[in-house]
């Protein structure tokens, strides 16, 4: 339900003025759920430092993302909604905006224009894909492998991670079938064009778990982003999937003998939903923390620390150095056109629509 016109002006005043709602209070403290390790890192860096500089504001990290959808029907269901601000993919953004568990967001009225005027509707474009969801960066889910144990023909293709003739050794997968199910299916010969047409059938999803089964053995399952960079350093995987951003930093930050595997990267969006049931004290600190995180220049600030593409068109011109190793950040984006020649598009509403019944399917062969 979308706010009334009343509680749109107070709101837009608030943020505005960075004064205080119209009883005249905003809460003091606010727990900001998001993934942990370098990413929020980078938002720690670009977002909540400055704005507990200018607020006084204490901001409460959780690293709690990767269960958000659980956690937040549970709040909701128990009436203790304790979240104010959560990151989340798109698809899952998709999901609570449809079970009525995240509050509408309208972008013109809670997020700031572009410094040229442009609306911030028209800034962020096709990537306003819910109309709970502010996105803040786009990112891939890639491949790294470590170069020291590849041998002397390092992988090009995502296939190689089935290949454990040519490459063995254990891999990391997360665990989850998103991603894993869609390069199973290109690994056993699926033009990318049919995939979700494919794996939208009962067939085509055991086909997918199929080609995982012939790794299965060989697979180490990790379901924190930081895992798979873990795994890497320490040597006891040959290669393993994560979130660019993470490769990038035991790449170039920790200097670990690891490369990255750009093909059939899969593209994703990320950013922040409010959740519903907030008192409104609450609900006018998190959108005063939106409007201030989700600007042009937080946007680009945060592509100093991770390399990650801000999801504002107006921030990518203001996208510069790494603010601690002073190398250009554009050749680490996976929008990079020599890292984006094979990239695999992520369907956000297939996920959200078909999410949970192949979860439950993807998990009990898990359990096999």
């Amino acid at each position: 339900m979308k706010l009334t016109k009343t509680l749109l002006a107070t709101t837009a005043l608030t943020v505005a003025a960075g004064m205080a709602t119209a009883d005249g209070h905003m809460a003091s403290e606010m727990t900001i759920v998001s993934w942990g390790g370098a990413y929020s890192n980078s938002q720690q860096q670009a977002y909540h430092n400055p704005y507990m500089e200018k607020t006084g504001v204490n901001i409460i990290n959780d690293e709690s993302s990767a269960e958000a959808v659980a956690k937040l029907r549970a709040m909701n269901e128990a009436g203790n909604v304790t979240w104010d601000v959560v990151d989340v993919v798109a698809a899952d953004a998709i999901r609570l905006c449809d079970e009525g568990l995240a509050m509408e967001i309208d972008p013109d009225e809670h997020l700031a224009a572009a410094p040229d005027g442009t609306s911030a509707e028209d800034d962020f474009g096709d990537l306003l894909v819910s109309d709970c969801f502010i996105p803040q960066i786009v990112y891939s889910t890639t491949f790294g492998y470590r170069t020291d144990m590849v041998g002397g023909t390092p992988p090009t293709s995502v296939c190689a991670v089935f290949d454990t003739e040519a490459y063995p050794g254990k891999r990391a997968l997360e665990k989850r079938p998103i991603n894993n199910m869609e390069w199973a299916l290109l690994c056993d010969g699926v033009a990318k064009e049919d995939v979700y047409d494919v794996l939208e059938t009962d067939e085509g999803q055991q086909q997918a778990l199929d080609k995982l089964a012939t790794i299965k053995d060989d697979v180490i399952w990790w379901s924190a982003g930081a895992d798979t960079p873990q795994l890497l350093a320490d040597g006891e995987i040959v290669m393993g999937s994560t979130y660019n951003g993470r490769l990038f930093s035991v790449i170039e930050e920790q200097n670990q003998p690891v490369a990255m595997l750009w093909d059939a990267q899969v593209f994703d969006l990320d950013g922040w939903i409010i959740p519903a049931g907030l008192s409104d004290e609450r609900k006018a600190r998190a959108l005063d923390y939106i409007y201030f995180a989700t600007d042009t220049q937080r946007l680009a600030d945060q592509a100093k620390y991770i390399s990650y593409g801000p999801a504002r068109a107006s921030s990518a011109p203001l996208v510069s150095t790494h603010a601690d190793l002073g190398i250009d950040m554009a050749p680490h984006m996976p929008t990079d056109p020599n890292n984006a020649k094979n990239t695999f598009l992520y369907n956000y509403e297939f996920w959200a629509d078909y999410r949970d019944d192949i979860d439950a399917k993807f998990q009990a062969w898990l359990a096999q």
